[in-house]
This record gives structure tokens, C-alpha cells and sequence, in this order.
């Protein structure tokens, strides 16, 4: 079986693990946002990616959720301490890996070739692949002002309300290569638990992408990211409720309109009701084996 997966990091990453454990080898691509990407001290950094790539090649921190195991945070210190920004954390490991993908794009390697290297060298036997290679950066609407993600997210604590979302470059960009051929061979399409604003958004703001979903031939099923009406992690709740109006279900699938063919939501925000189907079950990932029966659970959905 064959599936496409839009992801986020996070939740959306641990979700992938669980695919990963159900598919067969070689039968999941997952498409990541590149939203989130900055630049910062001189590096190319794809959080989600990276999210992506160490949760499925076993590199995680579990404990924070995200960025390495048993990372150190010497270079970093080193930098601050010359007067270069340390307001976005990355661990001596962690770059390690920015400045083997900041040196192949300087000299023209597209992000999506330089992913499934980097993805190679893990062990990560799973096709990560960009939705785009070319520049697409999220920002968001505040009263404070306009932010690029990381600054508002990590920079300012994401403690300003948002009253919308803009994807920087994405009317120009394209889908990366393999993409759209990953969604024309693919059995089942599905969008992670991941935040539809911030990280499955970014994604489907790539006409390409946004396309192929609406013209697909195979079922499309949505995960919500909300348990009892609450974000797991992150600002997701805080977002609806102003931008939406809530975070019952039918305020998830909006963000999907003509997109999904249903919506699996936990136990804890049903009963509910909404314009596409709504499927219950338990969605909160407590661990390894939970990660895998809601892998089973959605992709016994997408066949029916």
C-alpha cells in the first residue's frame, strides 16, 4: 500500500514512525514543510525536516521532542559569547547537520537531493522529500506586527495572538520533484496531526500539491491535532478559537474544505459533527505502540 504523507514535525513525525512500522519498506513518502526554515548564523536550518529525520532514523531527543540525543551546546555558547544570535537553539550535533546542508545548496544542490542524503546517511529507509525546493517561508499576522514563524514561534514565545497566516513565495513555487509522482502512484493520502495552519498549510499553499489532492482518485484522510478540544503541544487552540471561532472538529476540517474525505478524531472531542466524515479513536501518542495503532486505525480508514 502505498501513501503519501503531509507532515509537520512533532506529533506529525511521531505519527510517521507508526506508519513506518506498518508499512512495508519503501511505501511511505512524506512530504515536510519548509515553512518553518530560517537562516541563522549562517546556516540552512529545516526544522521539520530535521524533526522528520531524527525521529524516524531513532536520533530524537524524546525528552524535549525535539533536535538530538544527547546533545551538548558548546558552539552555540562559543557564538553568543562573540555577539552572534542564540535565540534559536541548536545543538553542537544539530549543526553538524545544518553545515552539511547549508555547503550542498551553496553550490546548487537541490533541498530535496540533499534530503534524501541526508535521510540515506541516517538509515532512514522512508522517502522525506520537501514540498518544494524553492524559497516558501511562513508568516504570521499579529497585533504586535508581522513575524517570520521562528521569530514569533521561538523568538517571541509565540505569545502574540494571530489573526492570519502568509506563505512567502509560495504563488511561485513548485512542487519538489518526486512529489507529484508520489501522489499519482499513491493507494491513500493523509495529513498528519499536525498544526493546519502553520505546518500542513505551508504545503498545501504549493498549487502543484493542493492540486493533486483535489483531483486524486484514492481516499484522503485528516488526523485531527486536537485531544479534548486542546493542542497537544503548540498554539493550535489559541489559533482556532481566534481565526475560526473554536476547536471542535468542524472547525478542523475548514481548514480542509475540498481536500479530505474524513477526519479522525479522539475519543475525548466526540460526539461532533461535521461536513466530511468523522472517525473516533484514541489519537493521543503516549508511545511507540500507540504511534502504531493509530497507523493501523488510519490506514484501515483509507481502504475502506
Amino acid at each position: 500500500m502505498r501513501v503519501v504523507l503531509l507532515s509537520g514535525g512533532g506529533g506529525g513525525a511521531r505519527f510517521a514512525r507508526g506508519l513506518t512500522e506498518v508499512l512495508e519498506p519503501g511505501e511511505l513518502t512524506v512530504v515536510g514543510n519548509v515553512g518553518d526554515d530560517l537562516e541563522i548564523l549562517g546556516l540552512h536550518v529545516s526544522p521539520d525536516l530535521d524533526s522528520l529525520l531524527y525521529t524516524l532514523g531513532g536520533l530524537i531527543d524524546g525528552e524535549r521532542g525535539w533536535g538530538r540525543a544527547d546533545e551538548t551546546w558548546s558552539a552555540l555558547e562559543s557564538a553568543a559569547s562573540f555577539g552572534g544570535e542564540d535565540w534559536f537553539r541548536l545543538g553542537d550535533r544539530d549543526i553538524g547537520l545544518h553545515l552539511v546542508r547549508t555547503q550542498a545548496l551553496r553550490v546548487g544542490t537541490p533541498l530535496s537531493e540533499v534530503t534524501a542524503q541526508l535521510t540515506e546517511r541516517a538509515g532512514v529507509g522512508t522517502h522525506v522529500v520537501p514540498a518544494t525546493d524553492d524559497r516558501l517561508r511562513t508568516h504570521v499576522l499579529t497585533p504586535a506586527g508581522r513575524f517570520g514563524f521562528q521569530e514569533w514561534f521561538v523568538g517571541r514565545g509565540h505569545r502574540d495572538d494571530v489573526d492570519g497566516v502568509e506563505y512567502e513565495g509560495a504563488t511561485e513555487a513548485d512542487a519538489a520533484p518526486s512529489v507529484l509522482a508520489a501522489f499519482a502512484a499513491a493507494d491513500a493520502i493523509v495529513f498528519a496531526p499536525s498544526n493546519p495552519y502553520l505546518s500542513i498549510g505551508p504545503i498545501l499553499a504549493v498549487a502543484a500539491i493542493r492540486d493533486a489532492i483535489e483531483r486524486r482518485r484514492v481516499r484522503c484522510i485528516a488526523v485531527s491535532p486536537l485531544v479534548g478540544g486542546k493542542a497537544v503541544t503548540g498554539p493550535l487552540a489559541r489559533m482556532l478559537t481566534r481565526m475560526a471561532g473554536g476547536t471542535t472538529a468542524a472547525h478542523v476540517t475548514d481548514c480542509y474544505k475540498g481536500l479530505i474525505d474524513a477526519l479522525v478524531i479522539d475519543e475525548s472531542d466526540a460526539p461532533a459533527d461535521a461536513e466530511v466524515e468523522l472517525v473516533v479513536t484514541e489519537t493521543l501518542m503516549r508511545d511507540r505502540d500507540a504511534e502504531r495503532r493509530l497507523a493501523e486505525f488510519v490506514l484501515g480508514l483509507a481502504c475502506a
